[in-house]
């Protein structure tokens, strides 16, 4: 079980959940069924993916301008995500006919 943990193939294991997890939620909104678009899954799923990659480029010993290059990546798109969710939430909390579309 340590060498499990140790050498990253537990993360590979939660890389896998999530790879089928953004396929299973695409599939739910092609069939109505989950309200999130594709790329608001991809912005969800993305940063953590990121620092998941980043945790085993580590244990695997990838150079430190990897890793920090996929910590910055996982910044970068929680960024994005995070104005996105916070334009969405001015745009609903709006007055009407304010002019904000």
């Amino acid at each position: 079980m340590e060498e499990f943990f140790a050498g990253g193939r537990a993360i590979m294991v939660v890389l896998s959940l999530i790879v089928v997890e953004a396929i299973v939620l695409m599939v739910l909104w092609r069939m109505r069924i989950c309200p999130l678009p594709p790329r608001a899954t991809l912005l969800i799923l993305a940063p953590g993916t990121s620092l998941l990659m980043a945790a085993l480029a580590a244990l695997s010993g990838s150079s430190w301008m990897l890793v920090s290059s996929l910590f910055f990546v996982a910044l970068i798109i929680h960024l994005i995500d995070l104005r996105q969710r916070w334009q969405e939430r001015a745009h609903l909390n709006a007055p009407p006919g304010s002019g904000d579309r």
